[in-house]
């Protein structure tokens, strides 16, 4: 590969975008910035705000599956400037992520901050470790679920998208921490309310 975004810019995207208008563009991206091949502090700040994720793989003939991974925020680690791990949770018992490691280890991950409107994509391989002691220095003991394996994804490259039609989304807990002031300071002003009125 020439350049990062080689790993999804084949030949015949290329094209494609030559033919809409946009090659020319990222062109210019691929000499001047290009995508990132390391974790960088920024990756590391932004993945410790990510309690979800899709994982992204295909079988030896092509066919795609995207899978649901989550956890505690965090969950996704870093291991180094290549190298990020997840342990993988039981769950329906399909196994067919793991079915296409198995045969294609090629992988992506995408990932979606819905606060700050941001998403991230990230393209690699994976493996599988059933390492007990790389699976132990991993995991997260405030989570309770059970534990299968864990996930390597080396990471080739990875890319911030625009953040055109992404709609703003706030989990329970951050609607919580939003609202506690204004109700804390509701609180305080029917207390006031109350006092002048038993004072009449």
């Amino acid at each position: 590969m020439k350049y990062p975004s080689d790993i999804v810019f084949t030949s015949s995207v290329k094209k494609v975008q030559e033919e809409n208008g946009s090659r020319k563009s990222y062109s210019r991206m691929e000499q001047y910035r290009g995508w990132n091949t390391k974790v960088t502090p920024d990756l590391v700040d932004f993945l410790s705000s990510i309690d979800s994720f899709y994982f992204g793989t295909s079988n030896i003939k092509g066919q795609p599956y995207i899978q649901h991974r989550g956890g505690q925020k965090g969950f996704l680690k870093v291991i180094d400037d290549k190298h990020l791990g997840f342990v993988d949770f039981s769950g329906n018992r399909q196994y067919i992520s793991i079915g296409n490691l198995n045969e294609n280890n090629k992988a992506t991950i995408f990932l979606m901050h819905y606060p700050s409107q941001t998403r991230i994509k990230l393209w690699g391989t994976a493996t599988i470790s059933n390492d007990e002691e790389f699976i132990e220095s991993i995991k997260d003991d405030s989570y309770n679920a059970k534990i299968e394996r864990a996930i390597v994804f080396n990471v080739k490259a990875w890319d911030i998208n625009c953040r055109q039609h992404i709609k703003q989304r706030f989990t329970a807990e951050e609607i919580e921490n939003i609202t506690k002031p204004l109700k804390e300071k509701i609180k305080e002003l029917e207390l006031k309310l109350q006092n002048n009125n038993l004072k009449k």
